[in-house]
């Protein structure tokens, strides 16, 4: 059997028309070994969130298609498709963004825990399952208060800054940043390096101590070396948090996801270890998608 070679090897041998394919873990002929992959241990994986048959719509426009599949603690879930496909909309439909536009309307089910994410209060809801941005979006204020303003705003009353000091040095030490500012956490955090300010907005989104991370395109916006720190610590993250991100570069999917979601025109085509999505694809249509042939 010849496997597909990963991203960005545009040559591939397509088979005929295939169903589209979910993968389960352990599943007969899935994850193959691909050269160039950083290696990973498997660790124990965590259930935090399902989506249930999930569909979404913008008037009559159907963005999201009765998506089913699993988001695990210990796992980097990537989603990936060309522009348009939906994927953006299912990560913020996961802490109930999509419903802040006005002409969507949802069918089917995301359960956190267990309980359905539709019967949760929707600001307890998002400290529970957090999301980083395309673009960082520190605010206007020191690099302390941006990640002590999470905690201001969960305490009952307004703790004293001393009080903060141990939970503002855990979640910068978690996004990897404390060592680059614990010298003048009074700097005003616009001033940081596009990389860092990413960082502080991944502290901050930690500070609230999720059990989902999201990050839509989290590096998009970033040089390659600032790419890779946010890479590793995504690594890293896996094993505290379920993470889930959304990105338009294959590349960075293959090193970084333990599972990947291919999504094309709203609906999930294949859901797999992202050594078979990107190794050995199922359907065609995914085979086409991660060889450069559209995107």
């Amino acid at each position: 059997m010849r496997f597909v070679t990963p991203p960005p090897v545009r040559r591939l041998p397509l088979a005929g028309e295939q169903p589209a394919t979910v993968v389960e873990p352990g599943a007969p002929g899935g994850a193959v070994a691909t050269s160039g992959r950083r290696l990973q241990a498997s660790p124990m994986a965590v259930e935090r969130m399902t989506v249930d048959r999930m569909s979404i719509a913008y008037g009559a426009k159907v963005a999201v298609d009765e998506v089913s599949l699993p988001i695990r603690q210990g796992e980097v879930l990537a989603l990936i498709g060309p522009s348009g496909c939906g994927k953006t909309t299912l990560l913020r439909s996961l802490n109930r963004l999509t419903e802040l536009t006005k002409t969507a309307s949802m069918k089917g089910r995301i359960l956190l825990d267990g309980t359905d994410t539709a019967t949760l209060e929707p600001t307890a809801l998002r400290r529970r399952v957090t999301m980083v941005f395309q673009q960082p979006n520190p605010f206007p204020m020191s690099v302390f208060d941006n990640v002590a303003y999470v905690l201001r705003e969960q305490a009952s009353r307004r703790p004293r800054k001393r009080a903060l000091q141990g939970a503002v040095q855990s979640a910068l030490e978690r996004a990897g940043l404390w060592e680059e500012v614990k010298g003048n956490l009074a700097h005003p955090a616009l001033r940081l390096s596009g990389g860092q300010q990413q960082r502080l907005c991944i502290a901050r989104a930690l500070a609230a101590d999720p059990e989902v991370l999201l990050l839509d395109e989290p590096c998009s916006a970033l040089d390659p070396i600032s790419t890779q720190v946010i890479e590793e610590l995504i690594v890293q993250l896996r094993e505290q948090v379920a993470v889930v991100i959304v990105t338009h570069n294959l590349q960075q999917a293959f090193r970084i996801a333990d599972y990947v979601a291919f999504m094309y025109l709203g609906e999930l085509v294949e859901y797999g270890p992202a050594e078979q999505v990107f190794g050995a694809p199922r359907a065609d249509r995914t085979k086409e998608y991660v060889s450069g042939g559209f995107g």
